[in-house]
């Protein structure tokens, strides 16, 4: 499949600066988001973590914020509420207008979600969303799962090759939040047109995503619209049932949340997919581990290595944005009230004050407390269906085309640009051809 041109703004990995020499002056920190950084961002990370733990800098966008990147640190800002979700708190709103958040949702009128909000407004919205996303809903939801996996997997598997970021890791995060959310069927072609525009130049050209934005947000109002009429037993039916049972969830707010979930529940998925199967690409002695489990009928080293794999390349490389509200002392550092703060997850889940040997990949690991999905009360509310998604796909992938493997060298690979997430722009595959 035809990718697009890379966009100016978006990025690649930079090297780790010199140590230190005796006497001399500090070294010159690390390049950061230029195309070599995006490709293997853990070498600048651990220069940030020894020299400049909270780091201010100039991001792409022209917008300067503080990178957080210790994962005591980390731990700490993801659940300080001096730290506002809020971006009207940000002291340069006129300058950074576009350059924080979702691009379009401000002109699609979708702020008001759990990714922007604070409580009290937050504590309300996310116990109304809790309700109809239940880990009950989450488990009854597991048989289709696997049949939108098998699915998938049968479009390729006589051909002997394929892309698994087009053809697999992307639509089936796509297909199973529509129908969790009741999009009907027919339509979620449309999601998923809508949906590969933001990840194709997410970080970069944001006229097309604006557009499908706004585009995906005319669609779920109508759909809310006519599901008043007709509920069902989907998420969308349930926003409504909270909103006529006197919770005040507005119609705005439902739509908002509608669309907030959808967004999160597809690229995260879609990059915890990729990223996990390069990753056992990569360290073939955990994939044979892994399959030998598989073979054996365990689950218990495929639900540890999900969590592994979280932390060891996991599909968001940065929280989503943060302004103080106040003047506050971040790992030695002095916030300014307004600024903006980026927690770097990537490079807190590899804290070796925090995670033994964290450059080393183990599926067994126990001891894995990672900062993968957020921590305090903006904690993914999304993230058992990844989790599912991701532990189906894998045990599927792996069991199917047992002798999978990367069709090109692994430096060919390219990985999307962008702040907050971290994916494959595509992952060629070779295996033995089987018939449905």
């Amino acid at each position: 499949m035809h990718e697009p041109t890379p966009a100016a703004s978006e990025a690649p990995a930079a090297s780790a600066a010199p140590a230190v020499p005796e006497g001399g002056a500090p070294p010159q920190g690390p390049t950061l988001f230029d195309w070599e950084f995006a490709t293997d961002p853990y070498p600048a990370y651990a220069w940030l973590r020894e020299h400049s733990p909270v780091h201010r800098t100039k991001l792409p966008s022209g917008v300067e914020a503080w990178l957080v990147t210790r994962y005591a640190d980390a731990r700490q800002a993801l659940a300080d509420q001096r730290l506002s979700k809020n971006p009207a708190h940000h002291a340069e709103p006129a300058h950074a207008k576009g350059k924080t958040g979702i691009p379009g949702e401000r002109k699609a009128e979708l702020m008001t979600h759990l990714l922007n909000i604070d409580p009290p407004d937050h504590t309300r919205l996310r116990r109304l969303v809790s309700k109809a996303f239940t880990p009950r809903r989450v488990a009854e939801f597991t048989p289709r799962v696997q049949e939108l996996t098998d699915h998938l997997i049968e479009q390729f598997a006589s051909r002997g090759e394929a892309d698994l970021i087009h053809e697999f890791a992307f639509p089936l995060p796509i297909y199973a939040i529509c129908e969790m959310l009741g999009v009907p069927r027919e339509d979620q072609d449309d999601f998923r047109d809508w949906a590969g525009m933001m990840i194709r130049h997410g970080g970069g050209p944001r006229g097309g995503v604006a557009r499908s934005v706004k585009q995906m947000r005319t669609y779920l109002g109508e759909l809310i619209h006519r599901k008043r009429d007709d509920l069902g037993n989907d998420l969308i039916s349930d926003l409504i049932r909270a909103s006529d049972h006197g919770d005040h969830l507005t119609e705005a707010e439902a739509t908002a949340m509608a669309f907030i979930l959808l967004f999160a529940g597809f690229e995260t998925t879609v990059n915890l997919i990729g990223n996990g199967v390069h990753s056992l690409f990569m360290n073939p002695d955990q994939r044979t581990r892994l399959q030998d489990s598989l073979a054996a009928g365990e689950s218990a080293l495929l639900e540890s290595g999900i969590e592994e794999l979280l932390r060891y390349d996991g599909p968001v490389e940065l929280a989503t944005w943060r302004f103080a509200t106040e003047p506050l002392t971040l790992g030695g550092q002095e916030v300014a009230a307004g600024d903006p703060v980026l927690v770097v997850l990537a490079a807190a889940d590899r804290d070796p004050e925090r995670f033994a040997d964290p450059d080393t990949l183990d599926l067994s690991r126990t001891d894995n407390q990672h900062l993968g999905y957020g921590h305090g009360i903006h904690y993914c509310l999304g993230a058992p269906l990844a989790r599912l998604e991701g532990q189906t796909a894998l045990a599927t992938l792996l069991t199917r085309l047992p002798d999978l493997e990367l069709a090109v060298p692994p430096n060919e690979l390219r990985w999307r640009g962008g702040l907050i997430m971290r994916g494959l722009r595509t992952l060629p595959v070779k295996f033995t051809a089987r018939n449905p």
